[in-house]
């Protein structure tokens, strides 16, 4: 089978087409041919490397995507073969408190595929029964290609850790993003109020059209005070961070007394610094969130049949354009998720 594989870390040149054997199913397995896979910034970090993280190299990338089940290992039941299924990002063994209670991502030994272990930017897949969903009629499997890991992501900050609640104030940086695209949905679902920050005209428009009542520009200096005059002077109550710090002062400043911050990464860089009385004399909390439920999946991709989530695509490209992915969202080209596609 055609596989993408990262032999040592570095710039997208790295990314390398390769054939490798296709794997077979074992007992409690599926074998997938992968129809679209999604990239995601992980993706990125993960090809050029985390000081202090070790990643299992030669790596096949690639977290979430779709597939067509073509094989089936003894014992599985409910799934046929020539089933379209949604192939979930995370992995875990299944056996703590927490993967028992629908938490998978809280577990100790929870990874995400691409990371940690291979991942779907290569034609063939086999994974464990349970770590593939059955993609609901009607619905897209290039575009569901764009959903799990950022509407999961999405979904863990605003549900699980932010606890949001119906009339919130939600602030969503980069909101024309996969996960910014996917907060603004689930935000508006669940009755809050959104403005949204964008790089450009066109990504400020595309958070307008998934529901943000306002898009302004996260390069204007006077962003945090526009977000304050739109909440009425009190600030949001939900801010979704995933940038770092290009925006993280801007973004503390415009919480509300017992307001939330919610960070699952930052694309800008690792460091940021706290102001330790705004932190404490307004009873701001911050939040880590990494991924989501598992839990989640059924709910999410029920919203998605229905209309009530889109995934947000900006571009479909053979997997043997890889390396072009990769540079384009980079290079903050990218108005939505890049999907790949197995080459004829």
């Amino acid at each position: 089978m055609q596989a993408v594989r990262i032999q040592h870390h570095g710039g997208p040149e790295v990314l390398e087409i390769v054939d490798l054997p296709t794997p077979e199913p074992g007992p409690g397995q599926v074998q997938a041919r992968v129809t679209a896979a999604s990239i995601n910034h992980l993706d990125l970090w993960v090809r050029r490397g985390i000081p202090g993280v070790r990643f299992p190299l030669p790596l096949i990338p690639g977290c979430d995507g779709t597939g067509v089940i073509t094989g089936l290992g003894e014992g599985v039941g409910g799934l046929g073969v020539g089933q379209s299924v949604v192939l979930l990002p995370g992995v875990s063994s299944g056996e703590s408190e927490f993967d028992r209670r629908g938490d998978d991502h809280l577990s100790d030994d929870y990874h995400i595929r691409g990371e940690h272990c291979d991942g779907y930017d290569c034609e063939s897949v086999v994974l464990d029964e349970r770590f593939v969903l059955p993609l609901p009629d009607g619905v897209d499997p290039i575009e569901a290609a764009a959903v799990p890991l950022v509407f999961v992501t999405a979904w863990g900050m605003l549900v699980t850790r932010a606890a949001l609640r119906s009339g919130e104030r939600v602030l969503v940086l980069a909101g024309s993003s996969g996960v910014g695209s996917a907060a603004i949905q689930i935000a508006r679902d669940l009755g809050a109020r959104v403005i949204a920050t964008g790089g450009s005209a066109e990504k400020r428009a595309r958070a307008l059209e998934l529901g943000a009542e306002e898009a302004l520009d996260h390069h204007d200096p006077d962003w945090p005070k526009q977000v304050k005059a739109w909440s009425g002077g009190g600030g949001v109550d939900v801010v979704v961070e995933h940038v770092g710090p290009a925006t993280w002062e801007g973004s503390m400043r415009c919480l509300a007394r017992r307001g939330r911050l919610v960070t699952c990464g930052g694309t800008t860089g690792p460091m940021v610094s706290l102001l330790l009385p705004h932190l404490f004399m307004k009873n701001i909390a911050v939040h880590g969130s990494t991924m989501g439920p598992r839990s989640a999946f059924p709910t999410i991709f029920d919203k998605v049949a229905a209309g009530v989530f889109r995934p947000v695509v900006d571009r479909v490209l053979p997997l043997s354009e890889i390396v072009a992915a990769h540079r384009a969202l980079e290079a903050g080209e990218v108005n939505g998720k890049v999907v790949l596609t197995p080459d004829p």
